[in-house]
């Protein structure tokens, strides 16, 4: 019989912030014209994809990482804008403001979405209800959009809870309600598993948490691999990661995908050229990292891609051209010139150096 870990540990309140549509919506907040329309944000070539489609959209079925091609075809009068990711960035920190207001535990998981911590704080009485109600007020007065909460003892049932209720909702998980919420709960809406895994899931007899439950991680093995522990303690409702507050960046890349296929070393440079400048613009933006690694990546038009890497302390356009040369050469399989359809440009960064005396003193603190 399987063994569930539980911490002995006081009952955390976590609230998950999701914003409604984000892209989107600040699209339709700054033109008005694109409020009543079915709207996407994304490319409008034949390899595009959408970042992300107003809900207007979604009625048509419609959903984000979807072709340009196929969105169109669902609906014909599919408006497709590109993103302003500049703007979205500025919308991006005044949110966090907001959340720094209730506060400090703050694990951001992209510009539109967060999970905090509230369990110590003191705002709205210490009612986590009544933060998440407040944030997502503060969010509308002052953006004049829309976002979705979910309140919970950790982050998994959190993140599940806020899309309950979407959009410009919120649902409550306490702790007493956290079995019941599981028991029914579709093992699809669970992280990590994708349409295949599902299947297969259910192939064996597991749809949803109730199934799971009954079940062992012995029995789960065999179809999930290392993630039938992660998936039954899931199904109990049992979640004991802490929020990453901190969060160190490994790398820093750009890519673009291309209109049309390239095929010769001398194309792609020309790409390598056009992105560098944009990837040394977003490496000025970021503080304090030491740079000890370029790559290079091409994605073929079979699909397959190929990534080549050498240690670098400062970014180089001659690396990247030596480091191309490498690559191109594995465009070529069984004897045919691939074409390529996507170049992307890499760098590593080195890991924090801790102090061992400082690391010494922090586990020392008590944990509360």
């Amino acid at each position: 019989m399987s063994t569930l870990s539980h911490k002995n540990t006081r009952v955390k309140k976590i609230i998950h912030v999701d914003m409604d549509c984000f892209y989107a919506a600040v699209e339709m907040r700054d033109f008005p014209e694109y409020r009543n329309i079915p709207l996407a944000v994304g490319g409008d070539g034949p390899r595009s994809v959408l970042c992300t489609c107003n809900y207007i959209a979604r009625n048509f079925g419609i959903r984000s990482a979807m072709s340009a091609i196929k969105a169109k075809q669902l609906c014909p009068e599919l408006k497709i804008v590109h993103g302003r990711m500049a703007v979205y960035k500025e919308v991006s920190n005044h949110i966090r403001e907001i959340f720094s207001r209730y506060t400090d535990l703050i694990e951001p998981l992209s510009l539109d979405e967060a999970y905090l911590d509230v369990s110590n704080t003191t705002k709205c009485q210490g009612s986590a209800t009544l933060i998440a109600e407040q944030i997502r007020a503060d969010i509308y007065n002052e953006l004049n959009l829309t976002a979705s909460a979910g309140i919970a003892p950790n982050k998994f049932i959190a993140k599940i809870a806020s899309d309950e209720n979407k959009p410009n909702g919120q649902c409550v998980i306490p702790p007493d309600k956290v079995p019941s919420f599981v028991d029914k709960l579709s093992l699809k809406k669970i992280p990590g598993i994708g349409p295949k895994t599902f299947q297969k899931l259910q192939q064996a007899g597991f749809s949803n948490c109730s199934d799971v439950r009954a079940s062992s991680i012995a029995n789960l093995t065999p179809i999930v691999g290392k993630f039938a522990s992660s998936l039954f303690q899931k199904a109990h409702g049992i979640d004991h990661r802490e929020l990453e507050v901190s969060r160190q960046r490994k790398s820093l890349a750009i890519e673009t995908t291309l209109a049309l296929d390239i095929y010769t070393e001398k194309e792609c440079l020309v790409v390598v050229e056009q992105l560098l400048p944009k990837l040394l613009i977003r490496l000025a933006k970021v503080n304090n990292l030491k740079v000890i690694r370029q790559g290079i990546k091409l994605k073929f038009n079979d699909f397959t891609q190929t990534t080549v890497e050498q240690q670098s302390n400062i970014p180089d356009q001659n690396t990247y051209k030596t480091l191309l040369t490498k690559a191109h050469i594995r465009a070529v399989k069984n004897g045919k010139q691939r074409g390529i359809r996507l170049v992307g440009l890499t760098l590593g960064f080195a890991e924090p150096q801790i102090d061992s005396h400082q690391g010494e003193q922090q586990m020392e603190l008590p944990h509360f």
